[in-house]
């Protein structure tokens, strides 16, 4: 199988990293070949601190899927997270050399090449530039300007900026692994390629991905992404709540979360308990479910909390960029039971649990319906869609070629359809007229006629 027919996201999280390969069928649907998933070792809050286990992980989860799938994987698009990540709004403009011709990719393609030479603050790079609604000339609120008139050309982003060293060390760790970065995405937008609707988005949506060690967030409004931010707290800190509040190691302390845990106490019985083995030898350990999930609840209504915060810093709350979709919970974290009940109360939003195979067209056991695979599947989807582009590219390139040649083609035929002109032929078009004399001038015949009388005289 040649690798033009395939992308590969790689999803490099906290507690796991996911490498999934996949094509589009012949209706158009995604259809998984392959996927791998090792334990993250190395990454902590998103960020990679150590290069080394981080390279070892990913290559684990890359031979996994190279091996379910059986294609060699060479080119990867790459989530990016972690708490050094902030977004801002900019406005900008272009002022056209050829307003006679319609506005073309390029055109804006130039408007965010402008905006990409921004001024950051020290040790920061822009990754993504979203443009959100432009104006042409006098004209504003257009979301397709392709193939309008106009001298001006001005849109309003919302551009993303994240740590230079962080994002060099990501690049690292796919370099080494033997790995080509196609692209370096988002999480979040990942993730809302994957859960969301386009009725969601038009109606406005916040999705709120919870992983284990971050807790992303993208808004849409009207089908454009306002608004982006990372919170540094995920599933990972209430592992480590529930070790110390129950005095247990950390495996126990994970499987207690994911078997048992409840982000409402009151849903919980006091007279339920479960026990946890003793350490080498050591007495059981019983544990109630209530006193659990007070533990996890603390720390969830924090993470909603900050949650709210962000959704106030939008402007959630007015009328007129009110989210009607309300909150999409997805990610590894969302799996805590009775999360959305507690998502609901604290924000005030109706919210829905969003499950990653909802365009995947081959997942009949079902393998790929949890949240923790939205990120992966996400940039998947993205890849894709930059190999769709390239090829759309690659097609308007070999036509343009075409046209070329048939064009010279054309040309060439005309010049040789025309009768060769013989050197006979030229030399009887032309004709030789003989020199006009001129008529001399005062002086001239004043000479002739004195000339004259001498030679008389003689």
């Amino acid at each position: 199988m040649e690798n033009q027919e395939y992308s590969v996201g790689l999803d490099i999280g906290t507690t796991k990293i996911v490498a999934i390969v996949g094509r589009r069928n012949a209706h158009g649907k995604i259809e998984v070949l392959g996927v791998g998933k090792a334990k993250s070792l190395g990454v902590h809050k998103g960020i990679v601190n150590n290069i080394s286990q981080t390279i070892n992980s990913i290559k684990a989860a890359v031979s996994e899927a190279q091996s379910s799938a059986g294609v060699p994987i060479k080119k990867v698009t790459v989530g990016i997270a972690g708490k050094h990540i902030r977004s801002l709004q900019h406005s900008d403009y272009i002022m056209r050399e050829h307003p006679d011709k319609f506005i073309t990719d390029d055109d804006i393609e130039a408007l965010k090449d402008q905006v990409k030479k921004l001024v950051m603050l020290p040790g920061e790079e822009i990754i993504h530039v979203l443009p959100q609604e432009y104006k042409v000339d006098s004209e504003g609120e257009i979301q397709e300007p392709v193939g309008m008139h106009g001298k001006r050309l001005e849109a309003n982003f919302h551009v993303v900026v994240g740590q230079m060293g962080s994002i060099r060390n990501i690049a690292r760790c796919v370099r080494e692994a033997g790995l080509e970065m196609e692209a370096l995405t988002l999480e979040p937008l990942a993730s809302s390629e994957a859960v969301l609707t386009k009725e969601e988005k038009e109606a406005g949506v916040a999705i709120v991905d919870i992983g284990g060690g971050t807790t992303d967030i993208a808004i849409f409004k009207d089908n454009i992404i306002r608004h982006t931010c990372v919170i540094p707290y995920g599933g990972g800190i209430i592992t480590e709540d529930i070790k110390e509040g129950c005095s247990i190691i950390e495996k126990h302390a994970e499987q207690l979360k994911v078997k048992f845990g409840s982000a409402v106490p009151e849903l919980e019985k006091d007279s339920t308990f479960v026990t946890i083995p003793g350490l080498h030898g050591r007495p059981d350990k019983e544990i109630s479910l209530k006193t659990l999930a007070q533990i996890i609840n603390a720390r969830v209504e924090e993470i909603l909390e900050m949650v709210n915060t962000e959704l106030k810093a939008y402007g959630a709350f007015e009328q007129k960029k009110k989210l009607i979709a309300g909150i999409v919970l997805t990610g590894g974290g969302s799996n805590l039971k009775h999360l959305r009940q507690l998502a609901n109360y604290t924000t005030g939003f109706d919210s829905r649990i969003g499950f990653a195979n909802e365009y995947i067209a081959n997942d009949k056991n079902q393998y790929l319906k949890g949240p923790e695979f939205a990120t992966s599947i996400g940039l998947l989807m993205e890849s894709l869609k930059i190999r769709d582009k390239k090829t759309v590219v690659a097609e308007e390139t070999v036509e343009n070629k075409a046209e070329t040649k048939t064009e010279e083609k054309h040309i060439s035929e005309t010049e040789d359809s025309q009768p060769a002109v013989m050197p006979q032929q030229i030399e009887e078009e032309v004709k030789v007229q003989p020199a006009k004399q001129s008529k001399p001038t005062f002086g001239q015949s004043l000479m002739e006629k004195v000339k004259k009388f001498f030679e008389e005289v003689e």
